[in-house]
């Protein structure tokens, strides 16, 4: 227990004025000013300010997950990921952004929220420059240099390079529609798909032939149409 600052065996900090009452606690506080990592990683070299964030760290490379959620089994390398996970039964959220109000049941969460009111990218692709606001955004994303692809649908086989181009593609054989017409009420499986449909509405038709200069509202059929042009050559 941390004692009043003057007591027996107190120990302050010289630079914010901390006091512990074990001169380790005090040794190990003091890194956060001097920022001092003796603890390192053999496999990967990332180094650390305690033996235990270097302990809860190595679980990466050897895969152990000591906590579990006794509701769903789910486990978890570190306690504080197993505690954030328990709010998804709970319902708790409570962290919420200042700009909208929107709430989110760990602060990760928000954090990378905050990012589409700041326009912050910290991601960027070592190849072609490319910026993301996830890590997970730019890990998809260099996939598409490699070629990747570890999604699969396990109903049709069709192969994907991220799980949300795999999650977009399963609302094709479930039926699902997320995204409808504020105007007619018309739902579409994808956000394309509702871009595309809204040209319908104030009857915009972006689409021309070269050759004759009829218009259409859908690039598909401006494609088929110019076959009655390219059949006379």
């Amino acid at each position: 227990e941390r004692r009043r600052r003057g007591g027996p065996g107190h120990h302050s900090c010289p630079d914010c004025g901390k006091s512990f009452t074990r001169s380790g606690h005090l040794e190990k506080h003091q890194r956060v000013h001097t920022g001092e990592k003796p603890y390192r990683c053999k496999l990967c070299g990332k180094t650390f300010t305690q033996s235990g964030h270097l302990k809860s760290h190595q679980r990466i490379h050897t895969g152990e997950k000591p906590y579990s959620c006794d509701l769903c089994g789910a486990a978890f390398a570190k306690s504080c990921h197993l505690k954030g996970h328990r709010r998804v039964h709970s319902g708790e959220k409570p962290y919420w952004c200042d700009q909208c109000g929107k709430t989110f049941s760990g602060s990760s969460s928000l954090k990378v929220h905050q990012r589409i009111h700041t326009g912050d990218k910290p991601y960027s692709c070592d190849q072609c420059g490319a910026a993301f606001r996830r890590l997970e955004g730019l890990k998809s994303h260099r996939r598409s240099h490699t070629g990747e692809k570890p999604y699969w649908c396990d109903q049709c086989g069709k192969l994907f390079s991220g799980s949300s181009s795999l999650k977009r593609h399963q609302r094709i054989h479930n039926g699902e529609k997320l995204f409808s017409c504020e105007q007619c009420g018309a739902a579409f499986t994808t956000l394309s798909d509702l871009k595309v449909h809204h040209i319908v509405h104030p009857g915009e038709k972006p689409y021309w032939c070269e050759h004759c200069g009829k218009t259409f509202s859908r690039g598909s059929n401006l494609k088929v149409h110019q076959r009655i042009h390219t059949a006379s050559y």
